[in-house]
C-alpha cells in the first residue's frame, strides 16, 4: 500500500474507458460526446462495504438454530453497487471512497478498478482501518442485513473539488449538507438525488438541504408520501415536483411513476414480472438506468422503462454489484422476450427503443459474470 494513503497515487491524465474491461463497449453517449466534454460521465462518493450475500433460504433464520443457504456470493457493496451498475451500462464512472488496508479492501479496490473499469483516483486506502462488512440474507423476496464497521476515517472521502463530470449521484441526508454537492452543481454537474429512511421520524422536506441542487429526486413510495404528507405515490410525486424538476417514485412490484415539471410530462411504467432471487442493490441499479437514459436524452417514459428493466434483471441474480446487468444481458433479454409466442404487442412496443441500442449480432449467454463471486478464487488464465 502507498505510504501516502493513496493506493497507486492519483493517475493524472488517465484515459477514461467507455465501460468496464470485457464489456460489449456500447457507449450510450457516443453521439453526444465532444472534445470539451468532462472526462467522466458520473461522479460518486460514499462508503464501500464488502457484501456477503446468502440466498436460497426457505425462511428467516430462527434463533438457536443453524440455517443453511443454497447460494452465497461476495462482492463490493455500498456505493460500489451504484458505481458498478453505471460502469456496466457504459458510463465513465469516477468514485471517491475510503478503502481499508485489509484483504477485503484490496479485493474491493481491484474488483472495481480492474474488474469494472471504475476510476478510483479520487479514492484512498486508509492504514489501520478495516473495511465495513454487510451480511445480507435473501428470502421470500425480501432481505435482512447485518453490518459491522468502525468509525469512518476523519477525512471526507469526497475531494474539496470534485472532478468535473456530466452527472453525480448523491445520497441526501436529513439535516445535513454535503459541500461537494453544491460545488459540483456550480460547475454544471447534473445532480441525481436519492434518500434513505429517516430514522429521526421527522420527515421534514426542508431538512433535505441539498435537494435544491438536484435535477432529479428518486425516493420510494413510502419515503415520498412521508415527506409530502400525501396519501398516494402519484400525489407525492407531484408535490415533490414543486421542489425539484424531475421526480421518480419507485413503487416496488407496481413499477414506477415520474413527473418532469419542466416539460409537463408524466410517465407510469409497470414492473417486469420476474422470479426475484435477491433484491440487494436493485434500487441502485434502477437509479443507474435512469441516469443513463437521462444523460442520453431519452424521453421520460423510456428512461423509466429502462431503469425498471435493469433493476428487474438484477434481482434474478445474487449480490448487489455482481448482479448489475450490462448490455449483453439487456440484449439477451430483448431477444428472448421477442421470441416468446403470444407476447403482448403493447409490452414489446414499450421497450422498442432497445432495438436501436443493443447489438444486432449474437450476444454472449446471459447472465454474464464480470467479477469473482467468492473471495480467494483465482480468475481463469
Amino acid at each position: 500500500m502507498a505510504s501516502t494513503g493513496k493506493r497507486n497515487g492519483k493517475r493524472a491524465g488517465k484515459e477514461p474507458v467507455a465501460g468496464p474491461p470485457g464489456t460489449d463497449r456500447i457507449d450510450p453517449l457516443a453521439a453526444l460526446r465532444g472534445p470539451e466534454d468532462p472526462a467522466w460521465d458520473v461522479y460518486l462518493t460514499g462508503t464501500v462495504f464488502l457484501d456477503i450475500v446468502f440466498t436460497g433460504l426457505d425462511c428467516a433464520p430462527v434463533r438457536g438454530t443453524e440455517t443453511w443457504a443454497r447460494g452465497m456470493g461476495s462482492s463490493p457493496g455500498g456505493v460500489a453497487n451504484m458505481a458498478t451498475a453505471l460502469a456496466r451500462l457504459g458510463l465513465r464512472t469516477s468514485l471517491a471512497a475510503a478503502f481499508g488496508d485489509d484483504h477485503y479492501g484490496e479485493y474491493c479496490w481491484d474488483a472495481l478498478e480492474q474488474g469494472e473499469g471504475i476510476d478510483l483516483s479520487p479514492s484512498r486506502t486508509v492504514p489501520g482501518w478495516h473495511s465495513p462488512v454487510t451480511v445480507s440474507m435473501a428470502y421470500e423476496g425480501e432481505r435482512t442485513m447485518v453490518s459491522h464497521g468502525h468509525e469512518p476515517p476523519p477525512e471526507e472521502p469526497a475531494p474539496d473539488c470534485p472532478p468535473r463530470a456530466r452527472a453525480a449521484v448523491a445520497s441526501l441526508t436529513p439535516g445535513r449538507s454535503a459541500p461537494w454537492i453544491a460545488q459540483a452543481a456550480r460547475t454544471g454537474t447534473r445532480i441525481f438525488g436519492d434518500v434513505g429512511w429517516d430514522d429521526t421520524g421527522a420527515w421534514d422536506l426542508a431538512g433535505l438541504h441539498d435537494l435544491r441542487y438536484c435535477e432529479a429526486f428518486l425516493p420510494n413510495a413510502a419515503e415520498a408520501m412521508r415527506y409530502t404528507g400525501t396519501d398516494t405515490p402519484r400525489a407525492a410525486a407531484h408535490a415533490l415536483a414543486e421542489h425539484v424538476p424531475v421526480v421518480v417514485v419507485t413503487l416496488g412490484a407496481d413499477g414506477a411513476y415520474a413527473v418532469d415539471r419542466r416539460t409537463g410530462e408524466t410517465a407510469s411504467v409497470p414492473a417486469i414480472e420476474v422470479e426475484a432471487l435477491d433484491p440487494t442493490g436493485a434500487g441502485d441499479v434502477f437509479v443507474a438506468g435512469f441516469v443513463t437514459g437521462s444523460l442520453a436524452g431519452w424521453p421520460l417514459a423510456d428512461r423509466l422503462a429502462f431503469a425498471g428493466l435493469t433493476a428487474a434483471l438484477s434481482v434474478q441474480e445474487f449480490g448487489g454489484s455482481l448482479s448489475a446487468p450490462g448490455w449483453a444481458e439487456i440484449a439477451a433479454w430483448w431477444r428472448r422476450v421477442q421470441s416468446v409466442e403470444g407476447q403482448e404487442p403493447s409490452a414489446l412496443h414499450r421497450y422498442g427503443f432497445l432495438a436501436g441500442l443493443v447489438p444486432e449480432e449474437a450476444v454472449r449467454p446471459w447472465p454474464l459474470r464480470r467479477a469473482v463471486p467468492t473471495i480467494g478464487f483465482r480468475r481463469p488464465a
